[in-house]
C-alpha cells in the first residue's frame, strides 16, 4: 500500500486527540509507514502535522469565522480534516488550493453524513478566496485574546506570560517556540570529534555548523535520509540532543571514575552524554520506571560504546531501601514536567497542558526530588533540571526542596559550563535557557550539594 501523507497526517492528529499518547510517541509508532513513503511524501506528512500543531489557534479562528456550524458542535475528524486542508491554502506555497480543497473533500467522503463533504467543499472554497481579508483580534500588544489568535497560543499561556515577561518578550518568545528549529545532534567523543563528525555529516546534510556554546554540538538541516540511516548514527558518532540539553550534562560535571546516577534516564540523551563526560570510566546507574524505555537506553548506549552503564527499573515516586541504590558522588534528575520550554520541537505540548498541570508537575518534581536527595554522597552534587521556564517548576521546587532539606544548598558554581554561557545563569548554580534568546530549547537547571 503507497504510503499517503495527508491521510497519515489526518489520522495522526486524530489519535493526538484522543490524548492518550503524545506526539513522540504516536510518530514513532508510526515510522515503519512513514518511512516507506518518498523523501518529498514524508517531508509533506511532517510539514502538515507540525504546522497544523503550530498554528492551530489561528486555524481555528479562521474555521470559526467561516463555518455555518457552531465550532464545538464541528466532528473531530471533520475539524481536522478543515485544519489540514487550510494549513495548506495558507501557509503552503507550492500547494495549489484547489489540491487542497480535493484531497479534503476525499478525506471527508469516509467520514460519515453525505452533507459534509458539502460542508466541507464549500468552506474551504470560501476560505481559500476570503481568509487573507478577514479581520482578526485587534492589539495584540495589549490583548491577551487577540495575541492568542496571532501567535497561536492558548490564553492561559498568554495570559500567564504576559504577566510575567510582558507583551514584548510574550511576542518574541511566542514566534521562537513557533519556529521550526534545527536538527542538533552531539558527538559521542568516545568514538569521534566534533570535527570528525561535522566531516562525516557534511556528506549527508546541509547548513552544518557547530553550536555556539555546547562544546560537541551540530546543527544542521536537509540530511539525505532519516536520522537512524545516515552513516554516523549507524557508527554510533552521535546522538540527537538540543544544545540546552546537552548544557546541563555540563552542568553536572561527571567526572572519570565516579559513581553517577541518571534518575529519570528515559531513551538516555544525557545518559550517553553523561557516559562520555565520564570517558566510559566509572560506574553510570540509569533508572525509569519505564521497561520498554530502559531496554532500549541500553541498546543505545551499545550503539554509543558505553560499557559503564547499569539499568535499574523503578519508579521513583516509590522509596528504595537505602542499600539498594546509595552512595552516589553526582545525582541528575531530569524530572518529568510541563515541557512548555521545548513546544518549538513538541508542538502538541501548548494544546494538553494547563495551569492545572503545572500544579500536579510540581508535587510530583519535589517528590522525587526527596526521594532521589537520599541517595546522594556528603559534598556530592545534585543537579534538578525541567524543560519548562515556569516558576512552579523552577523556584517553587528549588524553595521548597531547600526548606525541607537543611542538609542541601545551592553551589554556586557551573561545572564545565563554557564562560560564554554567563548570560544564561540565572544566579549561582542556576542556568536558565529560553528559545527567544539564544535560539535553544527552553530549560531550567540547578546545581545542589549535600553538606558534608
Amino acid at each position: 500500500m503507497s504510503f499517503n501523507a495527508r491521510k497519515s497526517a489526518l489520522d495522526t492528529l486524530n489519535t493526538l486527540d484522543k490524548g492518550q499518547h503524545t506526539l513522540d510517541y504516536i510518530l514513532e509508532k508510526k515510522f515503519n509507514a512513514v518511512s516507506a513513503g518518498s523523501r518529498q511524501d514524508r517531508a509533506l506528512f511532517q510539514a502538515l502535522v507540525y504546522g497544523v500543531l503550530r498554528w492551530r489557534g489561528r486555524l481555528d479562528y479562521v474555521i470559526s469565522h467561516f463555518s455555518t456550524t457552531r465550532f464545538n458542535k464541528i466532528n473531530p475528524n471533520v475539524l481536522n480534516i478543515l485544519r489540514l486542508a487550510l494549513f495548506q491554502i495558507m501557509y503552503l506555497d507550492r500547494i495549489p488550493d484547489s489540491a487542497a480543497v480535493n484531497t479534503a473533500v476525499d478525506l471527508a467522503k469516509t467520514s460519515g453524513a453525505p452533507w459534509v463533504t458539502g460542508y466541507v467543499n464549500a468552506l474551504l472554497r470560501k476560505a481559500a478566496r476570503k481568509y487573507q481579508s478577514i479581520s482578526y483580534p485587534d492589539q495584540p500588544q495589549t490583548s491577551v485574546a487577540a495575541m492568542a489568535v496571532q501567535k497561536s497560543f492558548p490564553e492561559w499561556i498568554i495570559r500567564k506570560w504576559v504577566n510575567r515577561y510582558g507583551s514584548k518578550i510574550t511576542a518574541a518568545l511566542c514566534d521562537s517556540l513557533n519556529s521550526i528549529p534545527p536538527l542538533t545532534v552531539r558527538a559521542n567523543t568516545l568514538k569521534a570529534s566534533r570535527d570528525q563528525l561535522a566531516e562525516a555529516l557534511d556528506q549527508e546534510t546541509a547548513q552544518l555548523q557547530p553550536t555556539c556554546y555546547a562544546p560537541d554540538g551540530i546543527t544542521f538541516a536537509n540530511p539525505v535520509a532519516s536520522i537512524p540511516q545516515l552513516t554516523a548514527f549507524k557508527k554510533g558518532w552521535f546522538q540527537v540532543q538540543d544544545e540546552a540539553a546537552q548544557l546541563v550534562s555540563l552542568l553536572l560535571d561527571p567526572q572519570p571514575g565516579e559513581t553517577v546516577l541518571d534518575a529519570c534516564a528515559g531513551l538516555g540523551g544525557k545518559t550517553g552524554h553523561i557516559a562520555q563526560l565520564m570517558k566510559n570510566d566509572g560506574v553510570l546507574v540509569a533508572l525509569d520506571r519505564s521497561d520498554s524505555k530502559l531496554e532500549r537506553l541500553k541498546n543505545e548506549m551499545q550503539r554509543l560504546g558505553a560499557s559503564i552503564l547499569s539499568a535499574v527499573h523503578h519508579d521513583l515516586e516509590q522509596k528504595l531501601p537505602r542499600d539498594q541504590l546509595t552512595g552516589f558522588d553526582r545525582i541528575l534528575l531530569d524530572a518529568p514536567c510541563s515541557g512548555l520550554g521545548v513546544i518549538r520541537r513538541n508542538p502538541d505540548i501548548k494544546w494538553r497542558s494547563s495551569k492545572r498541570n503545572l500544579i500536579k508537575y510540581k508535587d510530583r518534581q519535589l517528590c522525587l526530588l526527596n526521594n532521589v536527595c537520599r541517595y546522594l554522597k556528603p559534598s556530592g552534587i545534585l543537579v534538578y533540571a525541567v524543560c519548562s521556564p515556569e516558576p512552579e517548576e523552577n523556584e517553587e521546587v528549588l524553595n521548597e526542596f531547600l526548606n525541607i532539606h537543611e542538609d542541601f544548598d545551592i553551589n554556586k558554581g557551573f561545572g564545565q559550563l563554557p564562560d560564554t554561557v554567563g548570560a544564561m545563569t540565572d544566579g549561582p548554580g542556576v542556568f536558565k535557557t529560553f528559545p527567544h534568546l539564544k535560539q535553544m530549547d527552553g530549560f531550567y537547571a540547578v546545581r545542589l550539594q549535600r553538606n558534608p
